[in-house]
This record gives structure tokens, C-alpha cells and sequence, in this order.
């Protein structure tokens, strides 16, 4: 089955501004992304999502689709797509990080030769551990306390049991919101933080002690990627009780092996974008559940194609976190569908689609 044509199409959708993510990185009112079609002289066609945000992983829209079209589409044209060792590593070989881009084009692969199995992507990672349906926690921008509640009752009555809120803007602002959603929705809610990399070491165990008496069950992110922070987290997990996760620290696996060497973390936040692919994923979630740790699906608001892609790594992977809910949230904040049918998001869950490859067909789009 050869790759004969690998396409790239790029679309943005506006933010729901009601609950549109404000964080130390700053706003994010619109969401750019770039759809491909791998098509194959099979007659098999797959389809994958680049969701790019250059705050994020250094990735444009405009850098996404040069990187597939002028780059990866020519290496990989007239390879065999059921060999996606092989579509990897010369997609590794050839462009350095570019982790969404690359996420695409194998969520694609991956798509295509599953469909011309007749099953699900799952399936290529050696079966479902888990039933169908994800837990979700709805994000809660740094807003004001009044506007974080807000949004927290919204999550609740549209059927989540958890939230993480936006920190990282000032230790007595992000202490006020948090325990404003938290007198929202009840002790029995899960309230969770996000600080983005937005406080010092300092300023996390200034937080501890209010995080602890609010309830919090889990840190994410605390302390800027890069410089020594590995080494900084393992302290603050020496203060507290309340688990910390790592998100924009580890993108490769590299990185969550230096995390798991420094014990730096009790969560890794994975997901298809951020790691360069499903496999990547997998593999960085098998390492986690070596060292004894647990892992989350995280986001950047993915549309439905890269939405079930993470559905896929969620239902494979044994170590899935059941104490922290999970990210696979871009549903709530786009009200266009890409697909047919498209991810189906309710109580509480997202479902992973029913039929082959990634379960869903891309619309033909304006």
C-alpha cells in the first residue's frame, strides 16, 4: 500500500470568547490548525491534525504546512504506509522537533493503515485497556474570581466532575480564583491548578499550604520549561501531598526520561501534538508506567481528528490517570465539526469513535 499524495490544508476557528483560555502564556481567542490526507494506490485515504500555537511548540499554520509540503510529503511519497517504523524515522531523520507537524502526517499513516485493517487505531497498539468513554476536566482561564466560578458551574452542568484552573498571574489573585470555583462547586468536585510555567519555585510553595487547605488534586506545570527545573520540582514534591504534573517540560522522550531520572513528577501529560505522534505517546506512557507514574491526556485544543487520535492513545495505554480527568476538551470550545460523524463529547466523556482507523472522515471544507 504506497503513499501516493500527501496533502495539507489549513483552517482557523474563533474561540468560544465565554470561555476562551486566558494563561500566563497569554490568550487564546483562535485556533489554527492544519488537516492532511495521506492518500494510497490502495484507494485508502487517512486523515490527521496539526493543532499549532508558536507559544507552544514553535509551530505556525504557515511553518506546519511548509514543513509537510516541502519536506516530509517528498521523503515519504511512494513509501509503504503499513511501515510506520520506517515513515518515523525518516521523518526524525530529515526535520528536527516540528512535533505537530510530524503528529499529523503519522496520525494520517496510522488512520490509513488501520481503515485498510478494518479496525481501530487502537488495535495497532495492542488492544483497548480500558472502556470507551474518557472523563473529562474543563479548563478555567486567569480570570477574575467572579468569571473563573462562572465557567466552573458551566463545566458542572454540562456533566464533568473536574476543572484545572489558570494560575501562575500572582500567588494571592490565583489562590482568590481557585477558591472561588472551589466554593462554586462543592467539595466533591475536582479542582486542579495549571500554573503554564508561570511561577518560580518560590511562589509554587508560597501556594502549597492555600492549594492544600482548597482541596487542589494536582500542579501542573508550576516552573518554566528548561533550566534545571526537573531538579526544582523534585523539591516542591518533597512539600507537599498534592501530586505534580509536567506538561510543556516533556515533549520527547528524552525529556520524560530526565524527568523520571530526577523524580520530578508523580503525572506526565501526554498527548499525539506535543509528542510528534500516537507512538511517541505510547511509548513515553510506558516509560511513566515503569517508574511507577501516571499519565493524563493533555490538550491545545484539538479539533476532531487529533481529538480521537488522543481517544486512541487514551484507551491503549495501562497507566491512564483515574484520580486526575483528562484534556480532550476542544469540543467545548469550537462548535464546528470537521468530521462525519463528529466526537461524540457527553456526560462528562469523550467516546472513542466507533469503526476503523480513527473513526471518523474528514468534510470537505470552504
Amino acid at each position: 500500500m504506497k503513499i501516493t499524495e500527501i496533502v495539507a490544508q489549513p483552517h482557523t476557528l474563533t474561540v468560544d470568547p465565554s470561555i476562551a483560555i486566558r494563561s500566563s502564556l497569554g490568550f487564546h481567542r483562535v485556533s489554527r490548525y492544519v488537516l492532511v490526507t495521506v492518500r494510497t494506490d490502495a484507494g485508502v485515504e487517512g486523515y490527521g491534525e496539526a493543532t499549532v500555537m508558536p507559544v507552544w511548540s514553535g509551530e505556525t499554520q504557515e511553518s506546519a504546512l511548509a514543513a509537510i509540503r516541502t519536506i516530509l510529503a517528498p521523503a515519504l511519497v511512494g513509501a509503504d504506509a503499513r511501515d510506520l517504523t520506517a515513515a518515523i524515522a525518516t521523518m526524525d531523520r530529515i526535520l528536527y522537533q516540528n512535533w505537530f507537524a510530524k503528529a499529523a502526517v503519522e496520525m494520517a499513516l496510522c488512520d490509513a493503515v488501520a481503515r485498510s485493517l478494518g479496525v481501530g487505531v487502537w488495535q495497532l497498539f495492542g488492544g483497548r485497556r480500558r472502556e470507551p468513554g474518557i472523563w473529562l476536566k474543563m479548563s478555567i482561564g486567569a480570570f477574575s474570581p467572579e468569571d473563573a466560578a462562572r465557567i466552573a458551574l458551566y463545566a458542572k452542568a454540562a456533566g464533568l466532575r473536574s476543572c484545572k484552573v489558570k494560575v501562575g498571574t500572582g500567588v494571592a489573585a490565583d489562590l482568590a480564583r481557585v477558591a472561588a470555583v472551589r466554593d462554586a462547586v462543592g467539595p466533591d468536585f475536582r479542582v486542579g491548578v495549571d500554573a503554564n510555567g508561570g511561577w518560580c519555585e518560590a511562589e509554587c510553595v508560597a501556594a502549597l499550604a492555600g492549594l492544600e487547605k482548597l482541596g487542589v488534586n494536582m500542579i501542573e506545570q508550576p516552573l518554566p520549561r528548561g533550566g534545571g527545573e526537573f531538579r526544582a520540582c523534585a523539591r516542591i514534591r518533597r512539600r507537599t501531598s498534592i501530586p505534580l504534573m509536567l506538561d510543556e517540560s516533556i515533549f520527547s522522550i528524552e525529556e520524560a526520561l530526565e524527568a523520571i531520572r530526577a523524580d520530578a513528577c508523580d503525572i506526565i501529560s501526554i498527548y499525539p501534538g506535543k509528542n510528534g505522534g500516537m507512538h511517541r505517546s505510547v511509548q513515553i506512557a510506558k516509560m511513566a508506567e515503569a517508574a511507577g507514574l501516571e499519565c493524563v491526556i493533555g490538550s491545545n485544543l484539538e479539533w476532531d481528528l487529533a481529538s480521537s487520535a488522543m481517544l486512541q492513545v487514551a484507551v491503549s495505554i495501562p497507566n491512564l490517570s483515574e484520580r486526575v480527568d483528562h484534556d480532550i476538551i476542544g469540543a467545548f470550545y469550537h462548535q464546528q465539526p470537521v468530521t462525519e460523524p463528529g466526537l461524540r463529547v457527553e456526560s462528562g466523556r469523550a467516546w472513542l469513535p466507533e469503526g476503523p482507523g480513527l473513526g471518523l472522515k474528514l468534510k470537505a471544507l470552504a
